[in-house]
C-alpha cells in the first residue's frame, strides 16, 4: 500500500526516530545527489538508521509499502550511483560511523559502512599499521561506499583494490535478510563467496551494514619521484625501467594541462623548469641505501634513453606530500569547470595506442573543448575530464559530450577495456555499459538482483533497468 508523505514520515521515524527522519529542501538537496552535476536530486525522504536493525526494518518497510531505497555515504561518487532523482528514501550512513573492533594478530578492523576512509587510515597509522586504499576523496568518502564501488586509488599498482582488504562483511539484503559472509577468512574454499556479489555492487543487492578491513604493514619512508615525459610510449618505457629495478607502491600520470591549472589553483610550484607534455608520479619505499642507488640508476637510465626529460625526487615526507598534491589535486581544482568525466582502463601495455585514439576522437568532435588527462597509469586506469565553457549551458554541454561518449566507447570495445575502472556505472554510464559487457552477462546480473532483491526496491535504476 502506497503511503502518503505524512504517512511516510511518520512510519519512517517509528523506527529511527522523529529527528533522524529529514524532509526539508536543503536535506533533500545535499544527500539526494552525489559528485555528478548531471541529475537533479528529488527523494521524498533522508533516513538516517543507527544499526542493522534499523536497516533491516527501513527494507523490511520499503517491501510493504513498496518505496525505493537509495543508499548514501559519502556522496563522493561521480556516476550518479548514489543520486535519487525519482522521488527515493535515502537510507544515509553517517550516523553509522564507528570503529567497533580491532585484532592486531589478525590485522582486521572491523567497523560500520558509514567510517571515512581517512578516520580508518589514521587508526591503523596509530597502531603502527596502514590501511592502503587511497585516494583523493579519503576524507569524506565512507567505507560502505568504498566497498560498494569497489574502489581503485592511487596504490593499486602495489596493494590492489577495496575488493582485496574486504575479509568479511554484514548485508542487509533486499529482502530483508541479515548476511554474515566470509567472518575474516584468510581462507574459506566452501563454494561461492557471496561477499564478492557485494563488492562493486552499487547497493543493488543489498546495504552493508559491517564490514571487516585488512591492514597493512606500514610503508616504510615512501619517496616520490616525478618525471617529465613527450608522449605516453615514453611513459610506458619509465614504467617497465622501475618496476624491473625495484618495486614501486604508485605511478600516475597527468598532462601538463592539468599541471598548469593545478599550479594557477593552489599556488603550487612546477617541480623543475623542463615542461613536458606529461608528468609521472612514482611511490617507491626507501628501504635501504641498495633501493636507493637502483631508483637513481634507473632514473639515469630513463634520461639516457630520452624516455625522460628530466626530474626531481623528494627528499624528506613534506616534499613528497607536495608532489603528490600535483596530481592529488587535480579533481578539486577543475570541479569548477563542471567537467564531464570518463573513468576507463585497459590493459596497461594498450594505454599509449588507446589514449591518442580517445584524445583524436574529442578533439576532432570538440575542438574547443578543453581536454585534461590524469590517472592511475600503472593498472591502465585512465581518467578523461573535458572541461565545460563558460558560455555553454550545463544541459548542452553535457548533451555534446554523451554524444561523443559513443566514439569513445567504441574504443574501449575494441582495446577490450572497461568504461568504469573505479567510479561504478550508477546512472551515468548505464547507457553504455554493453560496450564492456555481453548481453549474456547483463542477463545474468539482473538474475542475480532479482534473487537478492526480488521487489527492485534497492537502488533502483543504477547499473541497469
Amino acid at each position: 500500500m502506497k503511503l502518503t508523505q505524512q504517512a511516510l514520515e511518520a512510519t519512517l521515524a517509528g523506527v529511527v526516530g522523529a529527528e533522524r527522519v529529514k524532509t526539508d529542501a536543503d536535506s533533500l538537496h545535499i544527500f539526494g545527489k552525489d559528485w555528478t552535476k548531471v541529475y537533479e536530486p528529488k527523494p521524498t525522504a533522508i533516513v538516517f538508521p543507527g544499526n542493522a536493525a534499523e536497516v533491516q526494518a527501513i527494507v523490511k518497510l520499503a517491501n510493504e509499502h513498496g518505496l525505493e531505497l537509495v543508499p548514501s555515504g559519502g556522496r563522493t561518487g561521480l556516476s550518479g550511483g548514489a543520486v535519487a532523482s525519482n522521488g527515493e528514501v535515502v537510507v544515509a550512513f553517517d550516523r553509522m560511523n564507528r570503529i567497533l573492533d580491532f585484532n592486531p594478530i589478525d590485522r582486521q578492523v572491523v567497523c560500520e559502512p558509514g567510517v571515512v576512509t581517512e578516520q580508518l587510515q589514521l587508526f591503523a597509522e596509530d597502531r603502527g599499521l596502514f590501511y592502503p586504499v587511497d585516494f583523493a576523496s579519503s576524507g569524506s568518502s565512507q567505507i560502505g561506499g568504498n566497498v560498494a564501488t569497489n574502489a581503485g586509488g592511487i596504490k593499486v599498482i602495489r596493494y590492489g583494490l577495496t575488493r582485496d582488504w574486504v575479509m568479511g562483511m554484514k548485508v542487509v539484503t533486499g529482502s530483508g535478510e541479515l548476511l554474515e559472509l566470509n567472518h575474516g577468512l584468510i581462507k574459506n574454499a566452501t563454494g561461492y563467496d557471496l561477499r564478492h556479489l557485494f563488492v562493486g555492487s552499487e547497493g543493488t543487492l543489498g546495504f552493508i551494514v559491517e564490514l571487516t578491513m585488512g591492514l597493512a604493514t606500514a610503508p616504510v619512508d615512501p619517496t616520490v619521484l616525478v618525471l617529465a615525459v613527450d608522449d605516453m610510449d615514453s611513459a610506458m618505457q619509465v614504467l617497465q625501467c622501475f618496476q624491473s629495478a625495484l618495486s614501486i607502491c604508485a605511478f600516475e600520470f597527468f598532462s601538463e594541462k592539468a599541471l598548469v591549472h593545478v599550479m594557477a589553483e593552489k599556488g603550487l610550484q612546477r617541480p623543475f623548469q623542463t615542461i613536458g607534455n606529461f608528468y609521472a608520479l612514482i611511490e617507491f619505499e626507501n628501504t635501504s641505501e641498495s633501493v636507493m642507488d637502483a631508483a637513481m640508476s634507473a632514473f639515469e637510465t630513463c634520461v639516457e634513453q630520452g624516455w625522460a626529460l628530466d626530474g626531481t625526487m623528494s627528499q624528506n615526507s613534506t616534499q613528497a606530500k607536495t608532489l603528490w598534491r600535483l596530481r592529488e589535486d587535480i579533481s578539486e581544482t577543475i570541479s569548477r569547470f563542471t567537467p564531464y568525466k570518463n573513468d576507463i582502463s585497459v590493459q596497461v601495455s594498450k594505454v599509449p595506442a588507446f589514449l591518442k585514439e580517445v584524445d583524436a576522437i574529442v578533439n576532432e568532435r570538440y575542438p574547443d573543448f578543453e581536454i585534461i588527462w590524469f590517472g592511475h597509469i600503472g593498472d591502465g586506469n585512465l581518467h578523461l575530464n573535458i572541461l565545460k565553457p563558460d558560455s555553454l549551458p550545463k544541459e548542452v554541454f553535457f548533451s555534446q559530450c554523451g554524444e561523443v561518449s559513443y566514439g569513445i566507447f567504441d574504443a574501449v570495445k575494441r582495446h577490450q577495456g572497461s568504461i568504469s575502472a573505479e567510479h561504478g556505472v550508477g546512472l551515468l554510464k548505464k547507457p553504455y555499459l554493453k560496450y564492456s559487457r555481453t548481453d549474456v552477462e547483463i542477463d545474468f546480473m539482473r538474475s542475480i538482483k532479482k534473487v537478492f532483491d526480488p521487489n527492485n526496491i534497492m537502488n533502483p535504476g543504477k547499473i541497469f533497468d
